[in-house]
């Protein structure tokens, strides 16, 4: 743990931690005081279950204790935010026990050129149809298949009756709208003993496909926003 006199000079900082046993970082935060020492209290005080939790309990039941690193200090909390988004987007979600990415990284994150001029050329998303935003930022992965962004869209979801109304759920990726499927369907999804939901579908048809795909919904969704569901016109 820092001592209070090392707290006063750190300011606002970003860490990661690291399994020693493979040097491979594990987890990406920002915070002050003793935040980075947070997680490995909890691992050993709390029955919580968590990837990073569950990582830090193997680390320590096999003798070793997680590394700690403070990748720069001496930060105001914007700029703390925006370094650990940008190395979060670096390493990747899929490699770490982060349970989002960093705040504004769907805005400003990672994305590849074509990406950066569909997203400023892009038109506003306007449709009266029914349907559901559907963020799929954690899950989406550039080399997907059809079936794989379709499950990775399809399930499961914390929602409420409004999604009986929604006819279409359209699949949404750092700022932009990437697939969209009409719902045929709902079923029910058990996750830790919790009931979430799905659907069954297809993708849409042709014209509603051409008319929705590629089309910005900065204005639908706030920054920091961690709801990844927005009801639309139901």
């Amino acid at each position: 743990m820092f001592s209070q006199a090392v707290i006063e000079k750190l300011d606002y900082y970003v860490y990661f931690l690291q399994d020693p046993s493979t040097d491979e970082v594990f987890y990406v935060g920002k915070g002050n005081g003793n935040r980075v020492f947070n997680h490995m209290a909890c691992a050993i005080e709390t029955d919580g279950v968590t990837e990073k939790l569950d990582t830090i309990r193997a680390i320590i039941n096999s003798g070793l204790k997680p590394r700690h690193y403070i990748l720069r200090h001496g930060l105001s909390e914007q700029t703390a935010f925006e370094i650990e988004a940008a190395l979060i987007d670096f390493i990747g979600m899929k490699n770490l026990s982060n349970l989002q990415g960093g705040h504004y990284s769907s805005d400003f994150g990672i994305k590849t050129s074509e990406e950066i001029s569909a997203i400023y050329e892009a038109e506003e998303l306007s449709t009266d149809m029914p349907s559901l935003l559907i963020n799929i930022n954690k899950l989406y992965r550039r080399e997907m298949t059809e079936e794989e962004l379709y499950d990775a869209t399809r399930k499961s979801w914390v929602l409420g009756n409004r999604k009986e109304k929604a006819q279409y759920a359209i699949a949404t990726y750092r700022g932009l709208t990437r697939e969209i499927y009409k719902i045929e369907s709902w079923f029910p999804v058990e996750v830790n003993g919790k009931t979430r939901y799905g659907f069954n579908g297809c993708i849409a048809e042709k014209d509603i496909r051409e008319s929705i795909r590629y089309k910005s919904i900065a204005s639908f969704f706030s920054k920091g926003a961690a709801n990844p569901i927005k009801y639309l016109n139901c």
